[in-house]
């Protein structure tokens, strides 16, 4: 079992990624964390911000009681800053946010404020960091997801195709598109670590098709490789239908109807995976308690898919999952960017 404690090395590891996150002498930051967050990651963040010289001050809220019908895990929807007005004023008043929560804020209902005021994000995945320390965002990987992110953003179609049978459209017109290499400077910039995804948000009525996740692809929401199909039917953005005889479709329908909510089996975001430092292998290796597994998000060449809050189309719920494929061709308006899970042209 890996250890939680302070290293030299990941000390190390944090300031890099802060500097890259432009973060320096007398740059404003607020830590966010909650009770049950990973301590460790408190604490490199900490000592990184001081070595760094920056202005910052440290926020832990308490974390809020348990009300959803089933666990809560992998949404990037923190329930943790729970509106408290003191939080959020503090957050807006700072450049940069070092969000620590167990979730992320990616999708908080508070983080839509926050961003109007100008500030950025970096969300510290609650990894263990020796995940991040092998992940760690590279300055170079940029120009790569700047590229993959103006290709979604010019597409008006993305269709997603497998040998296992999935045949998926989603019109891309006005559907707001992003990605992060895991760092970023502008005002309201959303970074998280590991980074390396470009990602588009599908507007209502937009996605339609048949998904079949194969043995070995991954839901992360469970943090397992798939050990038999499941089969979806998508109509107009909703998932209706889930098909498969064994245990894996069988929980991911149990989970998905204990939500008693329409709009969890809403798509909150389609893309892909452009991190080639992070491996699919790697979660045979480690025990569930040490990653939340984002570094299988990030994985390049994947094909990324996910239910759930989509604030772009008006739907909100804690419901969610994300569920990267492997081995899928993802073509924008017919252009190949992803073949059978491999990154084409100045993508890869």
């Amino acid at each position: 079992m890996l250890q939680e404690r302070i290293e030299g090395k990941w000390l190390a590891c944090f300031r890099r990624v802060f500097a890259l996150n432009g973060i320096k002498t007398k740059t404003t930051v607020t830590v966010i964390s909650e009770t049950q967050s990973r301590p460790v990651l408190i604490h490199l963040s900490e000592l990184a911000l001081y070595d760094l010289g920056a202005d910052f001050c440290m926020i832990q809220m308490p974390t809020p009681p348990q009300t959803a019908p089933v666990p809560v895990k992998g949404t990037g929807t923190s329930m943790a800053v729970q509106q408290n007005r003191a939080a959020i004023e503090a957050m807006k008043q700072c450049e940069v946010i070092v969000d620590c929560t167990v979730e992320g804020m990616i999708h908080a209902a508070e983080w839509p404020e926050i961003e109007a005021a100008g500030a950025r994000i970096l969300v510290v995945t609650n990894e263990h960091p020796e995940i991040l320390e092998r992940t760690e965002p590279k300055a170079e990987l940029a120009p790569k997801v700047d590229l993959g992110v103006q290709m979604l953003s010019e597409a008006k179609e993305m269709r997603i195709t497998s040998a296992a049978g999935t045949d998926l459209t989603v019109d891309l017109t006005d559907a707001p598109c992003g990605g992060t290499p895991g760092f970023g400077t502008n005002p309201g910039h959303v970074a998280h670590w590991p980074g390396g995804l470009c990602l588009a948000f599908p507007g209502p009525n937009t996605v339609n098709g048949r998904i079949v996740m194969d043995v070995g692809d991954m839901n992360l929401t469970f943090k397992t490789y798939l050990a038999s199909p499941i089969d979806f039917t998508v109509e107009n953005d909703f998932v209706t239908e889930i098909k498969g005889d064994g245990l894996d479709a069988e929980l991911f329908r149990e989970y998905m109807a204990a939500w008693e909510d329409p709009l969890a089996y809403g798509f909150s975001h389609v893309g892909w995976g452009m991190n080639p430092d992070a491996r699919w292998v790697s979660g045979a290796l480690y025990d569930k308690r040490d990653m939340q597994a984002v570094e299988f998000r990030a994985w390049a060449g994947n094909f990324l898919w996910s239910t759930g809050a989509n604030q772009y189309a008006g739907r909100f719920t804690e419901g969610h999952f994300d569920l990267p494929m492997r081995r899928c061709t993802i073509a924008l308006d017919g252009q190949v960017v992803v073949k059978e899970g491999v990154l084409q042209g100045d993508l890869a």
